[in-house]
């Protein structure tokens, strides 16, 4: 009995038990990235981010669980393009961090007597990603939507590994093209499978034709997508380029006059419904939701990684932190630098959160 009652005593100060080495762990950089294969994650909830500067441009994926199109394919939700004017990550001193202890990520840059702050948060309880931009000078903000399914694609070769048909495709297969473009003053993007979906061609392909209406289809009705808005932006229309191999339709937003701080929010919305508009009624509740309180928001999403921190941990050399090496790429050369790193997918966002890039090719 002495053991059990020594075992409950120490149950409150397990539960609120903080690793020590987050703060000292922190992965910095101090130079921008080369592209999207040096980016960190980020997320909250089931949505996983890859955020990173290049050229002076700040830009991040989205992905998100379940979107699942007609092949079950697991489809990134775009990319989101950030350049300010004047530009302070141009040509000037650089940082970017990922705060482990928030689970967020901050990039600063400073060129001239220009300083500005791009912060990036994921809401752990609602499907809303939140850019949020202060400077010490007036600056304007122009936030690009890019998506390369402007247009039907087909897959080929080892690229169907990524969708149900694997090495046996049934034909030809294709990636179907999104529906883009500007409603009111927002960027709505969706992608809604057709009726014919990789399910249809299993079930006749086992054989199981009889039982068919018996059998759950995932991929049945089910559109998913978002919208991009911010206060005080406007939509500036369309733009086209080519981001490593791979072309890209772009729609933009642009703030209506310079100030010192702007924001931006990416809503989502998953729903199994008929029709498009049904989906966007969805959408709209997100967005609502979004803009009523978002100090709030970003309380209870603090709240959630400081809950998730306390959990248990193994604390490997306590005394070494992490260190940054001298082209500002972390060395990670501490176990528990790499346990840190590793985490933040898993806490932040779905599986595929991390597959537009392996950030770990720069840690």
């Amino acid at each position: 009995m002495r053991h059990v009652f020594l075992l409950f005593s120490l149950l409150p100060l397990i539960s609120h038990a903080q690793s020590p080495e987050l703060a000292t762990n922190n992965i910095t950089w101090t130079s921008p990235s080369k592209n999207a294969g040096e980016s960190m994650p980020c997320g909250g909830g089931d949505i996983g981010l890859n955020v990173w500067a290049e050229n002076g441009d700040v830009l991040f994926y989205i992905a998100r669980s379940g979107t699942f199109d007609e092949n079950n394919s697991l489809l990134k939700l775009g990319r989101v393009r950030l350049h300010l004017t004047p530009n302070p990550f141009d040509q000037g001193t650089f940082k970017q961090e990922l705060a482990l202890q928030t689970g967020d990520v901050t990039l600063t840059g400073k060129a001239g007597q220009t300083t500005a702050q791009v912060h990036v948060w994921v809401e752990v309880h609602r499907p809303v990603v939140h850019v949020e931009i202060s400077s010490n000078a007036r600056l304007s903000a122009e936030a690009t939507y890019e998506s390369w399914r402007f247009a039907d694609r087909r897959t080929k070769g080892k690229e169907n590994n990524q969708n149900s048909y694997k090495w046996a495709p049934q034909g030809d297969v294709s990636t179907r093209h999104d529906s883009i473009g500007f409603r009111n003053q927002d960027i709505e993007f969706f992608h809604q499978n057709r009726a014919q979906t990789v399910f249809d061609v299993t079930v006749q392909q086992q054989g199981l034709a009889a039982v068919k209406a018996q059998l759950y289809n995932p991929l049945h009705q089910l559109v998913f997508g978002g919208a991009m808005q911010g206060p005080n932006m406007r939509p500036a229309g369309t733009t086209r380029g080519q981001y490593l191999n791979t072309p890209y339709h772009g729609w933009k937003l642009r703030s209506q006059a310079p100030a010192r701080t702007h924001s931006l929010v990416v809503a989502l919305h998953t729903a199994t419904v008929p029709t498009a508009p049904q989906w966007q009624q969805g959408l709209q509740q997100t967005l609502a939701a979004a803009r009523q309180n978002p100090k709030a928001a970003r309380q209870r999403t603090l709240a959630w990684w400081r809950d998730y921190w306390q959990r248990s941990y193994i604390h490997i050399q306590p005394n070494q932190a992490a260190t940054n090496a001298p082209s500002g790429r972390p060395a990670a050369t501490t176990s528990s630098c790499a346990t840190c790193w590793a985490a933040m997918p898993s806490a932040s966002g779905p599986p595929s959160s991390t597959a537009a890039s392996s950030p770990t090719t720069r840690c």
